[in-house]
């Protein structure tokens, strides 16, 4: 993998454990995937890809209907804060690899944004890009606010430290000349950030990431929301600066009582360093884009389905 992969995936875009374990990555043993909060995609999505790649010693052939991953490999999704925090555990080989926002992975790549003055990230590469990412822009419905202008002095949570969304929310409300004194910002994860716009302490908050979000879902459930449309003259001129931002749509119904909604997406990759060898890296390619692996991604999260080499 090359500079080039990081570069393209920027202009275009179960075996699950939390904890932290041992590594034999390059001689088979546990192999540690970074996703995202459990509330998220990137859990059950790394987890997904956990299980397509592992292949525990003794387990049964791949053709006697054993697992197809890598022989010895045994791969798990932890959670942790989002993109921000997956590449720099890459980086520093806290992690074998992680999910991340093509965006966020080609600023530090660059040493860009957030990462500027920080720790080199050349050793990060792109394995694959799995699927786009929708920004999700929460609030109650009835609250009066109908637009991202209408955020000026409200409460509103930009994402996680350490994640993709807090990243891209500044961008996005600096755009609307938003900035940190016109609105009262805080970061806190999607679970708390949900939790608190049901109870009324918060007006709006950000995530992004593939849909269905399991915590929206459940959000939607039990109050009524809405997502604010992210479009028009200011989002075009901001897209000019930003080509990673693409134009996508959320389709109706998705969301309980939520309807179409214009936005913007990014793609999710899975990365790894140059700390693994080129063959452990083509022996886990070649398991998550095997035939087998197809079951797996089209019974688990819903885009798990967008998931193509194709579009890879």
């Amino acid at each position: 993998m090359v500079l080039a992969s990081v570069l393209f995936a920027f202009f275009y875009g179960f075996f699950s454990l939390a904890t932290t374990m041992p590594v034999r990555a390059d001689n088979g043993g546990y192999f540690r995937i970074a996703t995202g909060t459990t509330s998220g995609t990137y859990f059950p999505i790394g987890s997904l890809i956990a299980s397509a790649i592992s292949n525990p010693p003794g387990s049964p052939e791949c053709a006697d209907g054993g697992s197809c991953g890598v022989p010895g490999l045994i791969a798990v999704g932890l959670a942790s804060k989002g993109s921000v925090d997956n590449l720099t555990k890459i980086a520093t080989g806290v992690v074998e690899s992680g999910l991340s926002q093509s965006d966020v992975a080609y600023m530090a790549y660059n040493r860009l944004g957030v990462f500027q003055g920080e720790l080199p990230y050349d050793n990060l590469r792109v394995v694959a890009t799995l699927y786009q990412e929708l920004v999700h822009l929460a609030v109650r419905k009835y609250s009066g606010i109908y637009a991202l202008e209408d955020l000026r002095d409200k409460r509103v949570s930009l994402g996680a430290v350490g994640s993709g969304t807090a990243v891209d929310a500044k961008v996005i409300m600096a755009a609307h000349n938003l900035n940190l004194g016109n609105y009262k910002a805080s970061h806190f994860d999607l679970g708390e950030s949900a939790d608190r716009l049901r109870l009324g302490k918060l007006d709006a908050f950000f995530f992004i990431a593939g849909t269905p979000v399991p915590a929206l879902e459940d959000l939607a459930e039990q109050i009524n929301i809405t997502l604010l449309p992210i479009h028009g003259p200011t989002i075009d001129k901001l897209r000019k600066k930003f080509p990673f931002f693409m134009p996508a749509t959320l389709k109706g119904g998705i969301y309980r009582n939520v309807e179409k909604t214009k936005t913007l997406s990014v793609g999710a990759q899975w990365l790894v360093s140059t700390r693994l060898s080129n063959e452990k890296v083509f022996e886990m390619t070649r398991a998550l884009w095997h035939p087998s692996t197809r079951q797996l991604l089209d019974n688990g999260h819903p885009v798990g389905q967008q998931i193509q080499l194709k579009t890879a």
